[in-house]
């Protein structure tokens, strides 16, 4: 039996991970971003906690979600194949890096760290995040990676 579409080779109960996982990181960096922007109109430090604990969550599922689609890439040819899922895998590096830093700048001391790096972390991160998320919309929907027909 030959396969129609490239396979995700991380999956439970026959459903891929990666697009599961990917989709809180992306929700956690808006949200980031928006609390930020908060944080630098009224300086109410409610604001900065919630982006220290958005950034931060992001960061551990977009681990997940970069863990999930490392399986897919490394576990077939077919996938890593793709200038596409290459282009999507190194975003998703670069992501994971501008995360982490944006983690450690965001549980400093508040006003001084987060406006304007911690500002400005956060929006270069929701970019990023947008362009690797549509390359991983196209592997599934252009390329149909994972997909069973």
């Amino acid at each position: 039996m030959t396969r129609l579409h490239p396979r995700a080779t991380a999956r439970v109960v026959g459903m891929p991970l990666r697009p599961l996982f990917a989709q809180f990181p992306l929700v956690c960096f808006i949200g980031a971003l928006l609390t930020d922007i908060t944080y630098s109109r009224t300086a109410e430090m409610m604001w900065a906690d919630f982006s220290a604990w958005l950034v931060t969550v992001g960061l551990i599922m977009g681990g997940l979600a970069f863990i999930a689609g490392l399986i897919d890439f490394l576990g077939d040819p077919d996938v890593g194949s793709e200038l596409i899922a290459r282009i999507h895998l190194l975003g998703s590096v670069i992501l994971l890096v501008m995360a982490a830093f944006n983690m450690f700048i965001h549980t400093h001391h508040a006003w001084t760290s987060m406006i304007p790096l911690g500002l400005t972390l956060s929006a270069g991160i929701v970019v990023v995040a947008l362009v690797t998320e549509w390359m991983g919309f196209s592997l599934v929907f252009r390329l149909r990676v994972g997909v069973s027909e």
